[in-house]
């Protein structure tokens, strides 16, 4: 699978997102409506834009949704034949822009962000505008259509440095270094967190933000910068498992499948304002995730290779900087993968066709 293949289509996506929606969930909720998710072509968001269009098919909810990207080209190839579907639109738009709905979206999941570490480094103001700005413009053009529920797609780095030890609740509140250009994702996150909070409070928006972990699986690209795409773009070109350092941090890694299906049991079941999503069997050191990515395909004989060869025998796991997922445990979501499944399924993705 290239970096442009049609993820829509897989099979192992199909497999995913119909799981998600014969989940005994009230989706009779979606029923009738119209749902705009923003950043469809991202992996979070085109994994929801299934999970809602299988979940029409199988409970006929007569629901639409409208994927709003920013280029309509690379969004095509990812969303296949989704693209085919009469409850389907795809949207051109940049939430930078200052938005007008011509119809009432009755629920908005927003996930157009920059994601890519590289961008927040090379650019800090459009990360920060999108962020920030993106977020304030989509809630005045949904309150100026007639309001709704707001779902925004918010990251673990909101909680900055923190010192407490343990896993991170959603009341927990660590240090940024706000004055640094590259606190323009983490700030820009908190902006949006504190909008949306703002306009619940205001304007009776229905407002709920999930704090997702290190998500992985089919749909993240080869060159998306992160250490699983990383480790995974080693597999799947048969090369050694390339370490920077020791790896000794430690990050809460969650299966996109069941990171989605858990914001679906929020959005449905809960009634918490903000819930993290994160796999707690999945607060591992990066090492760990290493090893995971080596042995997950066997007859390609695999290995980790330190940078540093002397990271080798460095091994010293520090403090996690995990995601506490017990608020959503108790609305009965429960990952349906293992960290070993989860991998070998993004694998196999890009051993389709």
């Amino acid at each position: 699978m290239a970096n442009d293949a049609t993820v829509f289509d897989l099979d192992v996506f199909q497999e995913d997102v119909k799981s998600i929606a014969s989940t005994p969930l009230m989706w009779e909720r979606y029923r009738g409506q119209n749902i705009l998710v923003t950043g469809a072509a991202g992996m979070l968001p085109i994994y929801i834009v299934g999970s809602l269009l299988a979940a029409n098919d199988l409970h006929e909810l007569n629901l639409t949704v409208t994927g709003m990207v920013r280029s309509p080209d690379k969004a095509k190839l990812r969303l296949g034949t989704a693209l085919e579907r009469p409850d389907f639109e795809l949207l051109t738009g940049d939430v930078i822009d200052r938005i007008q709905f011509d119809k009432q979206f009755h629920t908005v999941f927003h996930g157009a962000s920059p994601a890519r570490p590289a961008l927040h480094k090379d650019s800090p103001v459009t990360t920060l505008k999108a962020n920030a700005l993106g977020t304030i413009n989509l809630l005045d053009a949904q309150v100026a259509a007639g309001g709704g529920s707001f779902v925004m797609l918010s990251s673990s780095e909101v909680y900055g440095a923190v010192t407490e030890d343990g896993l991170i609740s959603e009341d927990s509140l660590g240090t940024l270094q706000h004055f640094n250009p590259r606190a323009s994702y983490s700030e820009g996150k908190r902006i949006a967190e504190t909008a949306l909070a703002a306009y619940q409070d205001e304007h009776n928006i229905q407002a709920l933000t999930l704090r997702f972990g290190h998500v992985f699986g089919p749909g993240i690209t080869l060159d998306d910068g992160r250490v699983q795409a990383d480790f995974l773009a080693d597999v799947v070109h048969g090369r050694n498992v390339r370490m920077m350092s020791a790896g000794g941090a430690m990050r809460t890694y969650t299966y996109v499948a069941d990171a989605v299906l858990g914001l679906f049991f929020a959005h449905l079941t809960g009634d918490e304002h903000v819930y993290n999503v994160a796999d707690p069997a999945g607060n591992i050191t990066i090492r760990t995730l290493a090893e995971a990515f080596a042995a997950a395909r066997p007859e390609k004989a695999v290995r980790l290779e330190f940078a540093n060869p002397d990271d080798d025998r460095a091994y010293s796991p520090v403090t996690s900087l995990g995601l506490s997922a017990e608020r959503l445990s108790a609305l009965g979501w429960t990952p349906q993968h293992t960290l070993a499944e989860g991998i070998s399924r993004t694998i196999a993705s890009y051993e389709e066709g």
